[in-house]
């Protein structure tokens, strides 16, 4: 009955919230992993969710926080559907995550990574091709990986500079297409299988996430980068810092970025503070006037 009640669960948040195929499997890993470790969920108590909070002492905050979602949602739908008469799910650790500064590339590091993938489509093979288009679309239009790798051919139009996505949720989107975009796609499209519906095919079906990784890491030491400051969500994460840097406001940036969310977009205000500081050093009115200056040894921070 566990295994039915975890793939009912399941189906209903396909159903009712349209979740992606991998928010599904990440539910399914969750459950049927607390349940490898307390046994059926519809039997658990809040004892036996004490003990998960236990194996889970060594995960990072972000991981716990989400199997204890996971799990206080099915717990949820467990009591909706009469299953269950109780919920135990206050037993289940509440961490607090700290949201990190996403890693960005600076400009010399994005120039340098076009410029060997640049070079090395010049010499017009397909696979060298098919990597700049790719790079172009994650730091030029900011795409996730999985939605980069899942492009079927019809969500390039012939004319219009904009791509279709299906992003998370199977919510659809339009992102513009730069000009150097469209042309490196204009490129990969001459020499693409014509017989694939997707638009970046392998082996029948669309190339993989772990393959894009696998290629991205390899183009940035190819380019003299440290391939682990380097991945599709980095290149994604400069597209949404260096547009900001350029001007974007939030609300156009959440939509590009196809962010349910603001406050998801938020984090990268960090740029637009850094700027503000910058800002009032070099232009506020009293900032260069003689006799401003503190003398050296005194105490510079700000009375409270």
């Amino acid at each position: 009955m566990a295994r039915a009640a975890i793939e009912d669960f399941l189906a209903a948040l396909a159903v009712d919230r349209g979740a992606a195929a991998n928010t599904l499997a990440a539910y399914r890993r969750d459950l049927e992993g607390a349940t490898g470790i307390i046994g059926p969920l519809e039997d658990a108590t809040r004892e036996s969710l004490t003990r998960l909070a236990q194996a889970w002492t060594d995960l990072a905050p972000a991981s716990v926080a989400r199997k204890a979602s996971a799990l206080r949602q099915f717990f949820g739908y467990l009591e909706d559907e009469g299953l269950r008469r109780d919920n135990p799910s206050a037993a289940l650790p509440r961490p607090v995550k700290r949201r990190g500064l996403p890693k960005v590339l600076d400009h010399s590091e994005i120039a340098a990574l076009f410029a060997q993938a640049e070079a090395e489509a010049e010499q017009g093979k397909p696979a060298a091709l098919r990597l700049l288009a790719m790079v172009e679309l994650l730091y030029g239009s900011g795409l996730r990986a999985t939605e980069l790798v899942a492009l079927p051919l019809a969500s390039v139009p012939r004319d219009a500079p904009f791509l279709t996505i299906i992003g998370k949720g199977g919510k659809e989107r339009l992102v513009p297409m730069g000009t150097r975009a469209r042309a490196a796609l204009s490129r990969w499209l001459t020499v693409r299988d014509e017989n694939s519906k997707w638009l970046f095919p392998s082996r029948g079906r669309h190339l993989t996430r772990v393959r894009l990784y696998q290629m991205i890491k390899g183009l940035a030491e190819r380019a003299g980068i440290p391939p682990a400051k380097v991945s599709p969500h980095v290149l994604r994460h400069a597209f949404a810092t260096h547009l900001l840097e350029g001007g974007a406001d939030l609300r156009t940036l959440q939509s590009l970025l196809g962010h349910a969310d603001i406050a998801t977009t938020q984090i990268y205000t960090h740029v637009e503070a850094a700027k503000l500081v910058a800002l009032v050093n070099e232009r506020h009115p009293l900032a260069h006037r003689r006799g401003l200056h503190m003398p050296q040894g005194a105490d510079s921070s700000p009375e409270c």
